[in-house]
């Protein structure tokens, strides 16, 4: 069984609609209201989260920040594109001298969309959102909604979104 299986079973992981694989680990059991939410949310929330070669995480956007953190397998790429259209790339992963990092935040709101850099291999990271996840604030990208917002990333977005949304 190559890496992936094994970490899919062990963790319990199952197929996440935006793509790859995820288990939910941690919610808080404090709740809290925060500003741009219309019901109260758990502080934080935590999940695993798995990509495998050439499946990709398409671009969504949530209402709170989310922290990644890099655990096992290739380095993993952040597609980001923040308020007012900036675009940036964060990769997470072990080899600190090529840029890489064990941990991005992702700001609430921005558009952002995750790939395996090693085609041939998988990233295991986790995701802790702050405050926690909630399917209310969470939105899957449109291919054409977002190319009309952000033409200039067109080639981006063509890339990491799907043809149907769900």
């Amino acid at each position: 069984m190559n890496n992936a299986l094994y970490f899919i079973k062990k963790l319990d992981l199952r197929e996440h609609p935006e793509g790859g694989y995820f288990a939910e680990k941690y919610r808080s059991n404090i709740v809290i209201k925060s500003k741009g939410q219309f019901e109260p949310r758990s502080l934080c929330s935590s999940i695993y989260y798995l990509l495998q070669g050439f499946q990709f995480s398409s671009f969504h956007a949530l209402k709170s920040d989310e922290i990644w953190h890099f655990y096992s397998g290739s380095s993993l790429t952040l597609h980001i594109i923040e308020i007012g259209g900036k675009s940036k790339e964060v990769r997470l992963g072990t080899k600190l001298e090529e840029g890489e990092t064990f941990q991005a935040v992702v700001k609430s709101n921005s558009w952002f969309a995750a790939s395996v850099n090693e085609r041939r291999s998988f990233s295991l990271v986790g995701c802790t959102v702050s405050p926690g996840y909630d399917i209310r604030d969470w939105k899957l990208g449109d291919r054409e909604k977002l190319t009309k917002l952000y033409p200039q990333h067109a080639e981006m977005i063509q890339k990491f979104t799907r043809d149907h949304v769900v």
